[in-house]
């Protein structure tokens, strides 16, 4: 029993997580935005990697589709408690998702447990919500994308980024999904576990 206690095991939880945040109403977000999320999730598919939203509308939902066309796998966290409240109250979606987890804890809380179960955060057009998403990613020291496009939000966060006062050195930028995608995993190996001792 010893010996077993003492190995260094390589453990096979390996699948990088990849969180998107956006806004559930995208009026405001330029020309070609749904376009650009779902190829933002075709390339979080085609690179192996599991998306994980915020089981909402909008740019997220579109992410979900381009993930779906190419075959991966989708995980929404729902604010609901529910999936009867996140489809009746909410007015939340149940396609293009594998696995919808029902946190009841409402939008902030959703957000947390959202973010937390990433290992990384990229953020495209948004709203106050994503700027939630991703202040509680950047307090956690998660690797954030900001994902560039038509829409004010990458300018926005870039300002937020300048008036913190705090460096971060795990926040990459682009519009460009194969090579933002690839920068963001680069930043995620660094700290993700690959060997453990029990």
């Amino acid at each position: 029993m010893d010996s077993l206690l003492n190995t260094t095991n390589k453990h096979g939880h390996s699948q990088i997580k990849i969180c998107v945040s956006g806004a559930a109403e995208t009026g405001h977000c330029g020309i070609g935005a749904l376009d650009l999320a779902k190829e933002l999730g075709r390339e979080i598919a085609r690179q192996g990697l599991t998306l994980i939203t915020g089981a909402t509308t909008g740019f997220p939902f579109w992410v979900a589709m381009g993930v779906k066309e190419v075959g991966g796998i989708s995980i929404g966290f729902s604010p609901a408690a529910t999936e009867k409240e996140h489809v009746e109250v909410y007015k939340l979606p149940l396609d293009y998702m594998d696995l919808i987890v029902y946190t009841g804890f409402g939008y902030p809380g959703r957000d947390i447990l959202l973010t937390r179960s990433s290992d990384a955060v990229i953020c495209g057009c948004g709203r106050i919500g994503t700027i939630h998403e991703f202040t509680v990613a950047f307090e956690d020291g998660k690797p954030i994308g900001i994902f560039e496009g038509p829409w004010a939000m990458g300018d926005e966060l870039k300002e937020i980024l300048a008036k913190s006062n705090r460096p971060n050195a795990k926040i990459v930028s682009g519009e460009n999904p194969k090579k933002l995608l690839e920068d963001i995993v680069t930043l995620i190996k660094r700290d993700k576990v690959t060997e453990y001792k029990i």
